[in-house]
């Protein structure tokens, strides 16, 4: 049995079992139950599955804290992003102030969304009323979109710019909404987009006005296994994840060490 084998509701229990091995270094049925709501027979039923699971240094039942204890070398059976993380191991009640700072909303018009998904699918221009957030001019002009992008945060469109003659990045919320969005053939094939086409490979150290004993924390914090922390990402995104990473900033804890190029193999243009 693997986790695809489960259905949904049970493979995202198992999951969070999972997450309190690795991280709490311990679970009860109790987790369960109160997280989920289930009964006690389904949560040991989800105890069992788990187990199952695991193929060597499974969790031990340990009768004096009446709970399953992790093995030191235990091993998660799937990753765990940074918010999966503090959900195990946050431990306010729900009548309190949460723990975290909320995340910023951001909102995407339903409207504009449809108009670039059917230029995207359609390979297609439209006009577009775009505010530029360095001059603040409200300018109409006419795009490509080729496909959306997502930074982590908020969700962007990559487009060839006929009045830049290059491929940009936008984001919706600057298209002005209540524009007739006239769109057109695109009369001739678009160029290759080079940017999206190239893989950069971001070598990633410590910053250099670290103290020894500083550095060695910043490479506990990112999980350094090597001298080099290496980054892949397309060049075109290149941009957010200096800004998602605080690259640029004058604190950063991080600096770019080298930076190579390469093609990636089998790319299509960007408007196929």
């Amino acid at each position: 049995m693997t986790l695809d084998d489960l259905k949904h509701a049970q493979r995202q229990r198992l999951l969070f079992l999972d997450r309190c091995f690795t991280w709490r270094g311990v679970a009860r049925r109790r987790d369960l139950t109160d997280r989920f709501g289930i009964s006690t027979a389904q949560a040991a039923n989800d105890f069992r599955a788990y187990l199952s699971l695991i193929a060597e240094d499974a969790p031990e039942y340990d009768a004096h804290l009446k709970a399953y204890v992790a093995k030191r070398d235990h091993r998660p059976i799937a990753p765990s992003s940074m918010l999966d993380v503090f959900g195990v191991l946050d431990t306010a009640s729900d009548d309190e102030l949460p723990a975290a700072l909320p995340r910023a909303k951001r909102w995407l018009d339903p409207r504009v969304a449809t108009v670039l998904y059917d230029a995207i699918s359609k390979q297609r221009k439209i006009r577009i009323a775009y505010t530029s957030m360095s001059s603040g001019e409200t300018a109409p002009q006419w795009v490509a979109p080729t496909r959306f992008i997502f930074d982590g945060e908020s969700i962007h469109f990559r487009a060839f710019s006929f009045k830049r003659g290059e491929y940009r990045n936008f984001h919706p919320a600057r298209i002005e909404p209540e524009n007739d969005f006239q769109s057109d053939e695109i009369e001739m094939p678009l160029p290759p987009d080079f940017e999206w086409q190239t893989l950069s490979v971001i070598w990633l150290r410590p910053s250099a006005r670290l103290s020894a004993a500083q550095a060695a924390v910043v490479r506990r914090e990112y999980g350094f296994s090597d001298e080099l922390l290496k980054i892949e990402v397309r060049q075109a995104l290149e941009f957010y994840l200096d800004r998602r990473w605080g690259l640029n900033d004058r604190g950063s804890q991080l600096e770019r060490a080298r930076t190579e190029s390469f093609p990636i193999q089998g790319s299509l243009p960007a408007h196929a």
